[in-house]
């Protein structure tokens, strides 16, 4: 095998792994730190944005844990404390939480502020899904 083709196949390989969603069956930590990678790892990541002391985030919490086994396999969802990663909420305006921003190919293309019912949730990530 050339050098050439080297390079082709191991483009192929990143390529197909950015594709593949993995079956992660619960949210992932997600912070500052690794925001930008984790969105771009992963063809549609779901970040929720939360705080300890916000009572609609605890009550949402167990939405996003059974939505993240519903979705095993084609959505990845993540959770940023956004008292401890201030940045990542600052550069996206997160201004009220529970914040649930949908993120394709690395880009916020839809967001979700505010407690809702699963079913709404389930509605509105089909759209990407």
């Amino acid at each position: 095998m050339d050098e050439l083709e080297q390079i082709r196949e191991k483009k192929m390989h990143k390529l197909m792994g950015q594709l593949a969603t993995p079956s992660i069956d619960k949210p992932i930590a997600v912070s500052d730190r690794n925001f930008d990678q984790t969105v771009k790892n992963y063809p549609l990541v779901v970040v929720d944005c939360w705080a300890a002391w916000c009572a609609p985030c605890r009550a949402i919490a167990p939405i996003v844990e059974q939505l993240a086994k519903d979705y095993s396999g084609k959505v990845v969802f993540g959770k940023l404390n956004v008292d401890e990663n201030p940045e990542t909420a600052q550069k996206f305006g997160v201004q009220a939480i529970p914040t649930l921003l949908i993120m394709k190919n690395g880009n916020e293309v839809d967001r979700i502020v505010g407690l809702l019912p699963k079913h709404q949730l389930e509605a509105k990530i089909n759209t990407y899904a």
